[in-house]
């Protein structure tokens, strides 16, 4: 009895041993597996150089097209909001209008939700705008003693209300104030309307155009993603076929899809980062040259500058490497399930 339990402890301890020798040469295995499978792809990707230039032509193509999508489409916003908030609606009253009738008016403007601010002046203050406007013009200066300076501010200098907005696009409920309140028709200037539309043709055309580019742009990042996918696709194909004689002995000798798929999995993503890093140089050098002259043209795009020129573009180059990366494989992926099904 003490004999059979002492083979038992000895075929415990042996199996226990054998596991782990087992568990050791299996972790071997699978990473000599996976570094055959690394090498056997890089060999691919260069054995197939013309192919694979092409495929990684597209797809930089494509990476870049995304990228001026998002660019545009944030610059353009960007842009429209900019001037959005440099907007301010100028209401005139009639000259001589007092501080306390514009406060008066300024309370029942605040009371609305859509103003953001409210900004007054008097007629004198207007005044005293005018001649800082016209300091350089001293035949007009010259002219204005003190009789004349009277009659500007009592008969041609309106009192003025500057309001800011949270939407430009809302303006009904002030109109309504300004048109039908009995405090504002009293003392609103029927020679001067109100500039509610000033600049808001030019907002709705930035942000028309905002939207076209970004639907054009998805348009054309959608075209080139299909193109790319179809030569990469293509390229692992013509790779498989090349190389089918070399797949069929694998397989007699046992091995696995996984094993025969790993190659050109390799393969179309070597592809994938060097579109990545491409596109991202080309797309940030393109951008630091047009930055400059679309600045001198208002166009805002410090909210891109900003990211481009921090520790985040670390981040743009791995978005535009994990990008051809993920198109890479998904082409190479659906080439070999295909070939792996008809065989």
């Amino acid at each position: 009895m003490k004999e059979i339990q002492k083979d038992e402890k000895a075929l415990k301890k042996a199996s226990k041993k054998s596991l782990k020798t087992m568990r050791k040469t299996r972790s071997r295995h699978i990473v000599r597996e996976k570094a055959r499978i690394v090498k056997y792809g890089t060999k691919g990707f260069g054995r197939n150089i013309w192919l694979s230039t092409a495929a990684t032509a597209v797809m930089c193509f494509t990476l870049v097209i995304l990228f001026v999508t998002i660019v545009a489409s944030v610059i353009l916003n960007n842009t429209a909001q900019m001037m959005k908030d440099k907007i301010d609606i100028t209401i005139y009253f009639k000259p001589s209008t007092s501080a306390t009738e514009l406060q008066k008016l300024t309370d029942a403007m605040k009371a609305d939700s859509n103003v953001k601010s409210v900004d007054t002046s008097t007629s004198e203050e207007e005044y005293a705008k005018f001649l800082v406007d016209y300091a350089d013009q001293t035949e007009i200066i010259n002219i204005l003693d003190e009789d004349m300076k009277k009659i500007m501010i009592d008969q041609k200098m309106q009192s003025t209300m500057r309001i800011k907005v949270y939407d430009v696009e809302n303006l009904d409920s002030i109109k309504d104030l300004v048109e039908n309140s009995e405090l504002f028709r009293t003392y609103t200037d029927k020679e001067r309307l109100p500039t509610y539309d000033l600049n808001r043709l030019e907002i709705a055309t930035i942000t028309s155009w905002a939207r076209i580019v970004r639907t054009a742009g998805i348009i054309l990042a959608v075209v080139f993603l299909v193109i790319s996918i179809l030569i990469i696709f293509s390229t692992i194909r013509m790779a498989i076929f090349s190389r089918r004689e070399e797949i069929y002995m694998m397989k007699l000798v046992g091995a696995d899809k996984a094993f025969i798929r790993g190659p050109f999995l390799i393969e179309a993503e070597i592809c994938g980062v060097i579109a990545g890093v491409l596109a991202g140089v080309i797309s940030y050098f393109s951008f630091q040259w047009l930055a400059p002259r679309l600045a001198d043209y208002g166009i805002s795009v410090a909210t891109i500058s900003d990211v481009l020129e921090s520790n985040q573009l670390i981040f743009v180059f791995l978005a535009f490497i994990g990008a051809g990366i993920l198109i890479g494989r998904i082409s190479a992926r659906l080439a070999v399930s295909k070939y792996l099904h008809q065989s």
